[in-house]
């Protein structure tokens, strides 16, 4: 299965591009299965200024802009569903710090499935360390999204086949973040390029059945690399390892 799970549409503040040129940039680039990730504070602020201003207003309206959304990526789903299958996805900062994090009321339950960032952050978050009662707070299929999760299981004190099997268990992938654009500026994530190089670690995610996603993390369209989304797909999928969504 040919994959991107992490893309971002003018809905996040840092992206620039519609939901439907997302779509025909992965359309064009031969990805079969597309989730549109749009950062949780950018959907549910709605505007940048409402974002940035001190008003409490917006706290009543978060979920219909939840809602809202999830409606336009629906739509956007029926549109092309004769050219790609569109997921219909959120992605979760943790950091607990002024307007960044998901309010305790807000419902995402009936997204397709999250992607969980912040996780190891060595500040305030959330999720306090404590990514299973997290997910479980989500309600939907959740994803770790551009984190090294050896480092951080180490940081712990768990063993990380035991903690991979607990997170297959559950229901929880393992993003491999691909990106290399110019909102990055340039950067790759080390934890990736370790993990298609250690066969150790290769070997635990096999043995846990944790599944693994691959993810452009996407911000403008000018910027996609399917052929490098693809390349990653097909390496994972040559390992013997199963990727998130897939049959």
């Amino acid at each position: 299965m040919l994959q991107d799970l992490h893309s971002h549409t003018y809905y996040s503040f840092c992206g620039a591009d519609t939901p439907e040129q997302v779509v025909e940039a992965a359309i064009n680039g031969g990805i079969e299965l597309l989730g549109i990730t749009d950062h949780h504070y950018g959907i549910g602020n709605a505007r940048i200024d409402v974002y940035l201003s001190n008003s409490d207003q917006i706290k009543e309206d978060y979920g219909r802009t939840l809602q809202r959304y999830y409606d336009h990526i629906n739509l956007i789903k029926e549109k092309y569903a004769d050219k790609i299958n569109v997921l219909r996805g959120i992605e979760i900062c943790t950091v607990n710090q002024g307007r960044l994090p998901l309010p305790e009321t807000a419902d995402i339950s009936f997204f397709d499935y999250c992607l969980i960032e912040n996780l190891d952050h060595k500040g305030n978050t959330i999720t306090n360390g404590d990514l299973f009662s997290f997910a479980d707070r989500c309600g939907c299929p959740c994803g770790i999204a551009h984190t090294n999760m050896f480092a951080f299981i180490e940081s712990i004190g768990e063993k990380p086949l035991d903690y991979f099997t607990k997170m297959a268990e559950k229901n929880i992938f393992w993003e491999m973040n691909v990106n290399l654009d110019t909102i990055h500026k340039g950067n790759v994530h080390g934890y990736m390029l370790k993990f298609f190089e250690d066969e150790q670690q290769q070997e635990i995610i096999r043995k846990s059945g944790v599944r693994l996603s691959i993810g452009f993390d996407g911000h403008r369209v000018y910027d996609y690399k399917p052929e490098r989304i693809k390349d990653y797909c097909r390496r994972v999928t040559d390992m013997g390892i199963k990727l998130a969504f897939e049959e």
